[in-house]
Formats: C-alpha cells, structure tokens, sequence
C-alpha cells in the first residue's frame, strides 16, 4: 500500500473519532430537559394576577393599647365606710349584677333606721287617720281634725317612700352593709380597693373600672412632621410584641389638635375590633397608616417574592406547568401587598405558593 492511501486512511479514521467525540459531549446537552412542575404540586399551587392599582406608602408609629373609654363604666363609692370580702382581681371578667365585694356602712345603718322610722310613722298616722274619720261619723270630731289627720297620713306615706327609694339607690341593703354590684358585664381593667380599705363617698377616684374589651383604642404617637400625612379615616395596621407577625386592623378615629408639651407628639386615637381578647390595655404596639398617593403602580402578593443574591425575584407563570424565574425591582410594601417598579407587566400570573421549592429546581 502507497502512502497517499495511508495517509487518507489516517485521516478518515480521524474524522470519525471526532464526530464520535462531538456526539458523545452534545448528547446530554439534547438531552437535558427544563424543569416542568408535576401535576400534583400544580394542584396546590395559588396564582396571583399582576394589577395596577393607587400606590400607597405607609407611615410607622409607635404607641400604646388603652380601653375604649366610650365602652367602660366606673364605680364610686355612695356611702363611706369600710371595705370587705372584695372577691374579683384586676383582669378578672365579671357579668351585670355579680357581687364585687361590700362596705359596712353606718350610713347605711341611717337609711335602713330611716325606713323603718317612716314606716313606723305610717302605721300611726293611718291609725289616727282611721280614729278621725270614725269620730267625725259620730259628730265626735270636725273636718278639720280629719282633714289634719289624712294630711299627716299622706305625709307619712311621702317620707316612708322616699326612704325605700333611697335604699334602693344604696343597694336595698337593711344590714348595714352596701353591696357593690357589677353594674355591667366586662373585664375589671382599674381596682382601687382592697379588704379593710376605708372609702369615702365624696373621694372621686374610682374603686372599679369595667370595659367589655370588644373594641379598644390605640394611641398613635405622631411627631410634627407626618402631622400632614393623617388623617380621620385611614386604614391602620397594628402589631404588637405578643402576637408577632399578626396584624390588627383598624381606622384613624380621632386626632388630638394640640401637641403633648413634654414629647411634642400629637396623639392620634385608633378603634380596633377585639373580638377575641387579644388586646390588652397598655400593650406597646407597633402601628403603621397608610397614606395613600395620587399614582398608581403596578402591584402582586407579598407572597410571591423571593430573595436571593440580593435582589429580589418571582416566578412568573407561563401556563402547562411552564414558571420562570424573573428579577424584580420593589418600590414599596404594605401589608400583604407589594408594588412592583419594574420586571413585570400587567395581566402577568405569578406563583405565591411553594414558589422557593420552585426557585430551588429551576436553579438547579
């Protein structure tokens, strides 16, 4: 064999072993497929629609949980005396009617001894009444012994009525003793009585304090500078060290038109729903208001984002179990919605849930 075939030899059988080296390095690469969310976790997944709506920036407060004044009784003593068998503790949820505890009471003592003084006076006046009219029958007695005697029965009657009455408005109480009885139902929120405390009626401090709860105020601190940025009728949020990561909603009640001189912060009262308890008085709270703008932007669930790298990202979803992975720029965040800068289009669905589980395979 010459060398020219030889060398043409060499030559085929090196191109071949190439191609066969092309083809064994580009088969995985045809190979390879794009992650396609299965079936089943299609099923779970929740899908928000990008919207443009009025962008609304939100302002952070601090402040403090109070008793909605408007929904709260006080107690006051009526007569003086000494306390007793106080049976209820600050905290402590009491119905209309129930026993607080009572006060031995020598004006009291005075109103009973009045009734039965009055009631005394009407057996003997009703007596002489009687005795009157029947000797007038017999022409024993004038009209005008009768008509001094029904007088003085009458008046009896008046006395011994007003000293029921007055009983009454003191408990209806003929021991000596003023009961002190829950006038509503509610939690007990201020106690400024003990067993043994002596008490005044003219003292004008409250021995109880009872508020339903149902409903309480927050008070905002608002410095001088987002004077301009409230108003009556915002939405509000709140949060609070017990409860992290929950929010209660409510609306800006009432602002205060002069400043605290100490603090230089004007206060703004807040109504929140209390349904269940859940806010106590003088919790610290953590308060933000919205403060809504006259643009708009583009805005998803705050579930969508993903941070990574620094930036942040959503999954945008392209349909038949097809996401992407699409960087986006945040302009603003309230509550459970977030405004979108840029990144995104309107009409565009974006994944809210397992959307790091996603993350994770399409990286991968």
């Amino acid at each position: 064999m010459t060398k020219a075939p030889l060398f043409i030899l060499w030559v085929t059988l090196l191109a071949l072993a190439l191609q066969s080296c092309h083809n064994a390095n580009t088969k995985p690469a045809e190979e390879s497929h794009k992650y396609i969310i299965p079936d089943s976790l299609l099923k779970t997944l929740t899908i928000d629609t990008v919207q443009t709506r009025p962008l609304v920036n939100t302002i952070a407060f601090t402040g403090m949980v109070d008793v909605n004044q408007d929904n709260q009784v006080n107690i006051f003593p009526l007569v003086s005396g000494n306390a007793r068998d106080i049976k209820v503790q600050l905290g402590d949820y009491v119905t209309a009617g129930q026993l607080l505890g009572s006060v031995t009471s020598s004006e009291m003592a005075g109103y009973t001894n009045s009734l039965i003084v009055a009631q005394t006076n009407v057996s003997a006046t009703k007596r002489q009444l009687e005795a009157a009219q029947d000797l007038f029958k017999s022409g024993l007695a004038s009209s005008l012994d009768v008509t001094t005697a029904q007088t003085n029965y009458d008046q009896a009657v008046a006395q011994l009525e007003m000293a029921q009455r007055i009983l009454k408005i003191n408990g209806d109480n003929t021991k000596g003793v003023w009961e002190i009885k829950a006038p509503v139902s509610g939690f007990i929120v201020q106690k400024n009585i003990t067993n043994g405390t002596s008490i005044r009626s003219d003292n004008g401090t409250a021995i109880f304090t009872i508020s339903d709860l149902k409903n309480v105020w927050v008070w905002a601190n608002v410095y001088e500078s987002n004077i301009s940025n409230i108003h009556l009728g915002d939405e509000v949020s709140v949060t609070t060290l017990s409860y992290p990561g929950k929010e209660f909603k409510g609306k800006v009640d009432k602002m205060l038109s002069a400043l605290d001189p100490t603090t230089k912060v004007m206060k703004v009262r807040i109504v929140i729903p209390n349904e269940k308890y859940e806010l106590k008085p003088q919790m610290f709270a953590s308060i933000e208001i919205a403060n809504p703008e006259n643009t708009k932007a583009l805005s998803i669930s705050s579930k969508a984002l993903i941070y990574d790298n620094s930036r942040y990202y959503v999954l945008v979803y392209n349909g038949h179990g097809d996401a992407s992975i699409t960087p986006v720029e945040v302009l603003n965040a309230l509550g459970d919605k977030t405004y979108i800068k840029s990144g995104l289009k309107e009409g565009d669905r974006v994944i809210t849930t397992a959307a790091i589980l996603i993350y994770g395979e399409l990286n991968s």
